[in-house]
């Protein structure tokens, strides 16, 4: 099934989305080869910026927590690529673990709780829900929304095995980004699956690392379609180890900020864009501040934003100095993003995260932000490679897809690259 976006007809069908469609073929075998050497992480949600004149991720996250904004018409390719997943990791698989994040008890995570328990039971396995709460010491239920319930359950561990009364699984399911180290509890288990594996936590995890992964697969990935690798990238300055509390610290950032301004300056004079370069700043492990700075001139630069940014009372800090990508998307008249979600290494769907008060160079992240799933038309004819724009069917669906499988194979590299249990060669 290749789905449409209703929405794809509101915004111009550019170059690099026709040269992905004609290039599908060569795309889809580039694919299929790099999941041959590499291990998809078992799910991810990758947030991206369609500026009409490049498309890039912006942000990954491997601990996604809101599959309740899926349409429910993309459900059925959750189940099956959760089926692909489990039956790769452990086919004898029949108890699954699902340990939600214990501090998030708003109304919106419980009901993605909620999906995330119906897509793994219909994919042919008994899910219940352990909990990291320690307040929690008999099974207690929750009453969502929609009239329906979750049972969280305490957590029992017994001979090196982590599971709930009556209930031994051979595979744990996280739903908690780890940003405040990984409970003992959840360590050293025996036999036992644990996904995402505890190195992908927050504790461990640098967006550092992980777009320096997907720098690297740009420009393989540009040179296989023939084209600049900046279309499908977002620059990236790195500020590792600085001392905020310094100028010497804040002067790095805005050293940074610079040269990754100065080189869009060049690549939008280059392609004729008529745009004023942005960079926005952020913690390299979103372990401390959550805030983003946005900068259209470093000299602007302000320490305190920036250690809210990097939530430093905490000394020495890495900040990830990012291109601004304006999105030129639109739901309703306002200014929108699209999220694209990942099991394994399938897209099964995806979302707009709208904000109506923000402007298209301004992160949408933030209070008042709202979500809107993909809407798909119905039916609807393939595209046609090789018809001019417009005569075929747009597709912007698949450039969505196309652009979130690279960044979770950069999350790929990036989790080889930090797995405490990978050999070393010497």
């Amino acid at each position: 099934m290749v789905p449409h976006l209703v929405t794809a007809l509101t915004g111009p069908i550019n170059e690099l989305e026709q040269r992905m469609l004609e290039s599908m073929p060569a795309i889809e075998r580039w694919f299929r080869l790099e999941w041959m050497e590499h291990t998809p992480p078992f799910y991810c949600a990758v947030d991206l910026r369609n500026a009409g004149f490049k498309l890039a991720p912006v942000d990954t996250e491997l601990f996604p927590r809101r599959f309740n904004n899926l349409t429910l018409e993309m459900l059925p390719l959750a189940v099956q690529a959760a089926m692909a997943a489990i039956e790769k990791i452990c086919p004898e698989a029949k108890n699954l673990l699902l340990i939600p994040d214990p501090a998030d008890r708003s109304p919106f995570y419980l009901l993605s709780v909620q999906r995330l328990m119906q897509i793994f039971h219909q994919a042919g396995l008994n899910v219940r829900l352990g909990t990291l709460d320690p307040a929690i010491k008999a099974p207690t239920a929750v009453t969502l929304p929609d009239g329906g319930e979750l049972r969280f359950e305490p957590l029992k561990r017994q001979r090196g095995r982590l599971g709930l009364k009556d209930f031994d699984p051979c595979t744990i399911l996280l739903n908690t980004d780890l940003a405040d180290g990984v409970p003992q509890v959840l360590q050293g288990l025996y036999e036992q699956y644990l996904l995402p594996p505890l190195h992908a936590g927050w504790s461990v995890r640098s967006m550092l690392h992980h777009f320096q992964a997907y720098e690297e697969l740009a420009k393989k990935f540009a040179k296989l379609l023939g084209m600049d690798p900046w279309l499908i990238h977002p620059g990236y300055g790195r500020c590792e180890n600085v001392d905020l509390a310094q100028a010497a610290g804040v002067e790095a950032v805005r050293a940074q900020a610079d040269a990754v301004m100065a080189k869009v300056r060049r690549k939008y004079k280059e392609y004729g864009i008529r745009e004023r370069p942005f960079a926005v700043v952020k913690a390299a492990t979103f372990s401390g501040g959550k805030a983003i700075v946005t900068l259209r001139d470093p000299k602007e630069l302000d320490a305190a934003a920036l250690r809210d940014a990097a939530g430093a009372g905490a000394g020495r800090v890495s900040l990830l100095v990012q291109e601004g990508v304006p999105t030129y998307e639109r739901m309703n008249d306002a200014v929108a993003e699209p999220v694209v979600y990942m099991i394994d290494r399938y897209v099964v769907g995806g979302f707009y995260r709208v904000h109506a008060e923000r402007g298209a160079d301004e992160v949408l992240s933030a209070p008042g932000s709202k979500y809107v799933p993909l809407a798909f038309a119905p039916g609807g004819q393939l595209p046609r490679p090789g018809d001019k724009p417009g005569a075929s069917a747009p597709n912007r669906f698949y450039m969505y897809g196309v652009i979130g499988r690279l960044a979770s194979v950069a999350a790929s590299y990036e989790l080889e690259a930090t797995d405490p249990e990978a050999e070393v060669y010497g």
